[in-house]
């Protein structure tokens, strides 16, 4: 069976990569399709020696620099990609992969971790963010999403299946494109915790830099609490937006290799998050190395953070997505810091292992193939029926009647 992968833009080593590092472990021999390649040297690993099949965006001179501002071309873009040629297609989405174009008989299942979230609940925090509230490039912009969404509920009811990696995002699929979708987490690493780490005098948050994920909110509310230290790990558009917020005790860290990220994560308090995340691997990460979450109390962390049946709470949730609401969680935090011990983060990260997801995976694609196969039988019966119907009729028209025969 030949298999194809297709991905939106692959720029970094994030989640999304992570889930299409553990669909290559189930399928080795799969061919890896994207939008557009713009992963890094030192973070290409995971794809071994692959060759990674880009569509016509590849070709523009310096596109990586530029490609986001492009977004109007994707849709074309993931439907210019070939897969005719193969009998499954599984598409990891949360811009355009699962409008890849497929053909009658191929099974095409969608991973999904999002619909395209700026074309839909976050239209409107999108056009803040980029200064396009009024005038003539607002209503572009509006237009263009407008003709995005159209595209988007006709995409997503290309697929056979469908996943999604929480049920928070379940939920959305739901609402804006009517589709049924199963739950499969994604994995996060159960790295040891490091021998000897014990909690530290500060708080960390480890992420992307961008808007929704609302990191100037957690820099402007650890700047008011100057007896708090906050550590800020990652890169992104929002950097100095986030510097100008940062008081003397939050300190802007940039990129770090993952030992070193992974070290700070065990040493912190708590891992800070004031987003709304459809899933969020890092906080399951910071958990697996013993470290409670302090999280806004919406999107996919709600099913994430919890209390561990038996050793006890993995983290606490705030209300709001103000300054106010985060101080006061970090009050409560501190004042009840007893009772969120290392072995029940861990333990309740051990749900999302590995192996977890591998089995929920293939079983999910095994279904989808099943249910392909049925529908191929039925639909040959169907066409197969008129002509047994005329050979039993003929059959029955040339039995000699009794007196005949005798």
């Amino acid at each position: 069976m030949r298999i194809a992968i297709v991905c939106d833009t692959m720029s970094a080593y994030g989640g999304a990569e992570r889930v299409v590092e553990q669909i290559i472990a189930l399928y080795p021999t799969a061919d890896i399709f994207t939008v557009l390649d713009a992963l890094p040297k030192g973070q290409r690993g995971f794809l071994g020696n692959r060759e990674i099949r880009s569509s016509f965006l590849q070709k523009l001179p310096q596109v990586s620099k530029y490609y986001r501002k492009l977004l109007q071309l994707w849709p074309l873009a993931v439907e210019q990609l070939d897969v005719m040629a193969y009998d499954l297609v599984i598409s990891t989405h949360h811009s355009v992969a699962y409008g890849i174009l497929t053909r009658p008989g191929q099974v095409h299942v969608s991973y999904v971790f999002s619909p395209a979230r700026y074309a839909w609940d976050l239209q409107h925090e999108y056009l803040r963010e980029a200064g396009l509230v009024h005038g003539p490039l607002s209503f572009m912009a509006r237009q263009t999403l407008h003709k995005m969404r159209l595209w988007d509920y006709a995409a997503a009811q290309r697929p056979d299946a469908i996943a999604a990696c929480s049920g928070f995002v379940a939920e959305r699929m739901w609402r804006v494109h009517r589709r049924q979708t199963e739950v499969i987490y994604p994995s996060v690493p159960q790295v040891p915790r490091p021998a000897g780490s014990e909690r530290g005098d500060y708080y960390i948050s480890v992420g992307r830099l961008v808007p929704y994920k609302r990191i100037d909110l957690l820099a402007r509310a650890f700047s008011a609490m100057p007896g708090h230290k906050l550590k800020i790990v990652g890169t992104g558009p929002d950097m100095k937006k986030i510097a100008a917020a940062c008081g003397p005790n939050v300190e802007m860290l940039g990129f770090l290799p993952n030992d070193e990220v992974r070290r700070l994560l065990a040493g912190a308090r708590a891992f800070m998050f004031a987003g709304i995340e459809d899933f969020g691997i890092t906080p399951v990460e910071a958990q697996a190395l013993g470290t409670p979450v302090i999280a806004y109390a919406d999107g996919g962390l709600c099913e994430t953070v919890v209390g561990a049946p038996v050793a006890g709470p993995t983290g606490l949730f705030f209300e709001d997505q103000t300054t106010s609401s985060i101080i006061d969680a970090v009050g409560r935090f501190e004042r009840s810091i007893d009772r969120f011990t290392p072995a029940a983060c861990i333990a309740n990260a051990e749900r999302f292992s590995e192996q977890a997801f591998r089995d929920k995976f293939r079983t999910f694609v095994d279904r989808a193939l099943q249910t392909e196969h049925k529908s191929k039988l039925t639909a040959m019966n169907r066409r197969t029926r008129p002509i047994k119907t005329e050979i039993s009729a003929l059959t029955r028209a040339m039995e000699l009647p009794e007196a005949v025969a005798q």
